[in-house]
C-alpha cells in the first residue's frame, strides 16, 4: 500500500556528495522526486541536514578552515546561524524550480519532549502541510548545544515521524543501508535488506560515520529506527545518490535496509495516551459521552465540569454524568480555558479566549476510550 505521508531525511554527506560543498544537482534530484511523490497523493516532510557546512561554505573556505569546531561549540553555532538561511534559500529556489513553496521549521528535543510544545509542532506542521506547503526541518543547531555534539538529526526524523503520523520513514546517506560489517574495511560485508527486530546482534553491526562531513552514524540511524519503528512507522535507510531511491521507497521496491514496523500506529498512540499520567478530568452531558464512546472528539458544548489543574498537552480523564470514566485524552485547552468554555459552541472560542488553537477540547486521535457503553438492564 501507497504511503499516505512518508518523512524523508537527507544527511549532510548526501546533501554534499562527499564534498565542502552543497551539491545542488543533489539537492535537485531530491526536490525533483519528492515533487513527483506530492503529485501521486503522498504527503512529504524534509528534514535536512547541512547547515554547518552550508555555513563553511557561505564564509568561504579560506576563512573557514581557520575555524576549529572539534574544540569550539559557539564556532559550529555560528556556522549553522550563517548556513541555515543559505541551507533553506538554496531549497526554495530548487523547489521553486517545480513551483512548490516551502516552509521552514527550526526544532530541538525540547519542542518535541514538552507536551505543549509537541501540540504546538503538530499542529504548525499538519497546517503547513494542508496549504500544500513543503516543511523543511532542520534542527536548531545555532541555539543547540548537546544536539550539535550527539548529531541527531536522525533521531529529530524519527521523532518527527511520530509528531506528523507518518507512514514511512526514509533516511537517505552515503551508505547503502546496514551492511554485515563496514564495507569501507570489509570487502566481504553484505548488505542487510531486512530487519525485524533490533537486538545485540544488529547494534553490533553499527559503525561510526566516516565522511567527516556529518556528525551522526549508523549508531544513531538504529536509535532512529527504533523509535520510528515502536510509533509504527516503516523506516528505511538508503544511498541518497541511488537514482529515484525516493520514488522506489515509496512504491515498496528494494532499495537500501527497511525496518519493519513493530506495531501498529494506533497501537503505539494508545499505549502513549494511556502511559500519561491524568491530572485532571472532563465531566461530559449523555450526548458528548456517546460521541467519545463512538470515537468522536469531544466538543466544548458537551462538557459539564472541569475538574484538576491540567494545561495543554497534558492528559486528561474524560467521565461520564455518573462519574464513570470512560476515555483518557490529550487536551487542547488548560483547565482555566476549557472551565470558560463548557457549554460553548466552538465557533466561539475564539470570541471567548481570544484564539482558537482546535475547535475541540480533545480530539478524537488524542483520546482512548477504555469504558464501553453500559448496557441496561432487561
Amino acid at each position: 500500500m501507497k504511503p499516505a505521508k512518508i518523512v524523508v531525511k537527507v544527511g549532510t554527506s548526501t546533501l554534499t556528495a562527499g564534498t565542502q560543498r552543497l551539491n545542488r544537482r543533489r539537492m535537485l534530484s531530491i526536490a525533483q522526486q519528492i515533487v513527483a511523490v506530492r503529485e501521486s497523493g503522498t504527503e512529504v516532510i524534509l528534514v535536512t541536514s547541512g547547515a554547518i557546512a552550508a555555513g563553511r561554505e557561505r564564509i568561504g573556505h579560506e576563512q573557514s578552515s581557520r575555524i576549529n569546531t572539534s574544540k569550539s561549540l559557539p564556532a559550529k553555532q555560528m556556522l549553522a546561524a550563517v548556513g541555515q538561511a543559505h541551507l533553506m534559500l538554496a531549497w526554495e529556489q530548487i523547489f521553486g524550480m517545480f513551483d512548490v513553496q516551502v516552509g521552514q521549521v527550526l526544532l530541538t528535543w525540547a519542542d518535541l519532549s514538552d507536551r505543549r510544545r509537541y501540540l504546538n509542532a503538530r499542529d504548525a506542521l499538519n497546517a503547513i502541510l494542508a496549504y500544500r506547503v513543503v516543511p523543511i526541518i532542520n534542527e536548531n543547531d545555532a541555539v543547540a548545544t548537546e544536539e550539535i555534539r550527539v548529531g541527531d538529526n536522525d533521531t529529530l526524523s524519527a521523532l518527527v515521524a511520530n509528531v506528523v503520523n507518518a507512514d514511512l520513514l526514509l533516511i537517505l546517506s552515503d551508505i547503502a543501508g546496514l551492511y554485515t560489517a563496514d564495507p569501507r574495511q570489509d570487502p566481504s560485508a553484505t548488505l542487510i535488506c531486512e530487519v525485524s527486530q533490533i537486538d545485540n546482534a544488529v547494534w553490533a553491526m553499527a559503525g561510526a560515520s566516516r565522511s567527516g562531513l556529518g556528525v551522526g552514524g549508523m549508531s544513531t540511524k538504529l536509535r532512529a529506527a527504533e523509535l520510528a519503528t515502536r510509533s509504527g512507522a516503516t523506516m528505511v535507510i538508503a544511498d541518497g545518490a541511488r537514482p529515484n531511491v525516493i520514488l522506489d521507497a515509496v512504491a515498496g521496491k528494494s532499495v537500501g535496509t527497511r525496518f519493519a514496523a513493530t506495531s501498529t500506529k494506533i497501537e503505539s498512540r494508545k499505549r502513549w495516551i494511556l502511559s500519561e499520567r491524568a491530572t485532571g478530568s472532563v465531566i461530559v452531558d449523555e450526548g458528548a459521552a456517546g460521541a467519545v464512546r463512538s470515537g468522536r472528539s469531544l466538543l466544548p458544548v458537551g462538557v459539564r465540569d472541569v475538574q484538576g489543574g491540567f494545561e495543554r498537552g497534558e492528559a486528561v480523564l474524560v467521565k461520564d454524568l455518573g462519574g464513570h470514566v470512560i476515555a483518557q485524552g490529550i487536551a487542547r485547552y488548560s483547565a482555566a480555558e476549557a472551565a470558560l468554555l463548557m457549554g460553548r459552541q466552538s465557533s466561539e472560542i475564539e470570541t471567548i479566549l481570544g484564539y482558537e488553537s482546535a475547535p475541540m477540547l480533545i480530539h478524537a486521535d488524542d483520546m482512548v476510550v477504555v469504558a464501553a457503553p453500559a448496557r441496561s438492564k432487561v
